[in-house]
């Protein structure tokens, strides 16, 4: 039988556990968005740059003031519960969160799912200033 290598940057990245797909660089943005609802927006976004190693303060700040810069509305919504945002303001914050860990490769799962066209056109005006 033939065997089907999965490969990112000549690496076989099949069998990687999850943390190690993280560390090699690797962010999927979920069709669901899977947001943690009861935390704030800025919790929510903190946790997508967390690594095992330690990252410490300014490069949680950096990740954040470039989050906030590509998505105002987050930060004015910041302190906001995640669960409480509407449908296109959680896109966005799934879109921050897998941004913060500075991904190589951002993998988007349906990303336009249930959006309304002008917020498409927004979502896909950031993935297209990403490239």
């Amino acid at each position: 039988s033939r065997s089907t290598a999965l490969r990112f940057a000549g690496e076989d990245i099949a069998r990687l556990t999850l943390e190690e797909r993280v560390m090699a660089g690797l962010a999927l943005v979920p069709e669901k968005r899977e947001l943690f609802g009861t935390m704030s927006v800025e919790d929510n976004l903190l946790l997508g740059g967390w690594r095992p190693q330690a990252w410490g303060n300014k490069r949680w700040r950096d990740g954040l003031e470039s989050v906030y810069t590509r998505f105002p509305r987050l930060k004015e919504r910041r302190a906001q519960a995640a669960g409480t945002l509407s449908g296109g303001e959680r896109q966005m914050l799934a879109l921050g969160r897998a941004l913060m860990g500075q991904p190589k490769l951002l993998m988007l799962d349906e990303p336009s799912l249930g959006l309304a066209p002008l917020i498409v056109r927004e979502i896909f005006a950031i993935v297209d200033a990403l490239r």
